[in-house]
């Protein structure tokens, strides 16, 4: 039953993630991304929420390089402080010639969607990552919180791409008063 409600809202955002009739230039993605130094833990600092990230809180995403190329891609989150992770098992291929910075990314099949590797900072602790119709943005950091002098620097990388800023929820991380 869960996969079948997963494969239905999947066909709802796809169907909603169509291309609203403006043209806009495409995308500019990172020049490069290391795929070594990308992995590991990010924690969702902002995003534009949808419906499966709606509510969620410590959410992160977790990578690990297979042999294969691919990459494991966890989406780790609780509903409420102080219950136990919930994981979302997907599976990222790396686009060929994107030099590691598009990936289609799968949750469940036969669904997918593109993700741009927007930008990565320099020391690899924090990034933005946005869906090439701009309609979904994620800031990442590898720890639960991030300054306000590196926040905003990422968000006006994704804004001067189009990303609406104003859209941007920002998740907690940790519980209030923590």
């Amino acid at each position: 039953m869960f996969r079948l409600l997963i494969l239905i809202s999947m066909t709802l955002l796809i169907a909603c993630a169509s291309p609203a009739g403006r043209e806009r230039p495409p995308l500019v993605a990172a020049p490069s991304v290391d795929l070594p130094r990308f992995m590991g833990t990010w924690y969702v600092i902002a995003h534009v929420p949808y419906f499966f990230e709606e509510g969620k809180v410590a959410t992160r995403d977790e990578y690990r390089l297979r042999a294969d190329g691919r990459i494991d891609n966890d989406f780790v989150f609780k509903r409420r402080f102080g219950e136990e992770d919930r994981r979302w098992r997907g599976v990222s291929t790396v686009v060929p010639g994107s030099g590691g910075a598009r990936w289609k990314v799968q949750f469940v099949w036969p669904f997918s969607t593109e993700l741009v590797v927007v930008h990565v900072d320099d020391d690899y602790q924090g990034a933005t990552l946005v869906t090439p119709d701009r309609k979904l943005a994620w800031v990442f950091g590898r720890e639960p919180t991030m300054d306000a002098a590196r926040y905003e620097a990422l968000v006006s990388k994704i804004a001067a791409q189009g990303v609406d800023a104003a859209t941007l929820r920002m998740v907690p991380q940790v519980p209030e008063g923590s």
